[in-house]
């Protein structure tokens, strides 16, 4: 079994996955417009060019998402996408690109658990956390 993100956006869903295509070393793997859904399911007046559904997969994972029409998007709240990186200087590289033109909830830095933590809403709307791991120890008995 396998879980992954699907994230939902007003509109800038191609740019945002472009970004995400980018910064993690990905592929799109999959995008479709409400333009070229079947006739059966015309898309909404406007949307032709808004993205029904997309799929990026970087080294063994996915990511999707899609355009919600303006009736049915709601702002993300209540979770972070979260990311695990091997080297500090690979986190802090990921967590300036996934942080430019959005919003640093917590800058990039050292913490008890962490060689590099930061936590940033990307300019999309996404919040996401970047973490660089310590190696853990047991907790004494």
């Amino acid at each position: 079994m396998r879980v992954n993100p699907y994230l939902t956006y007003a509109g800038q869903c191609a740019e945002a996955f472009g970004l995400y295509a980018e910064v993690f070393g990905g592929k799109i793997e999959f995008m479709m417009t409400h333009g070229q859904m079947p006739p059966e399911m015309p898309a909404h007046p406007g949307w032709e060019d808004k993205v029904m559904h997309a799929h990026v997969r970087f080294a063994d994972q996915d990511l999707m998402g899609s355009d919600a029409p303006p009736a049915m998007y709601e702002k993300p709240q209540g979770f972070s996408v979260s990311v695990q990186i091997d080297e500090p200087a690979e986190a802090e590289r990921v967590f300036a690109a996934l942080s430019a033109g959005g919003a640093t909830r917590m800058p990039i830095q050292e913490t008890f658990w962490a060689k590099r933590f930061g936590m940033c809403t990307d300019r999309f709307g996404i919040p996401w956390m970047v973490n660089c791991p310590k190696p853990m120890e047991a907790p004494a008995q």
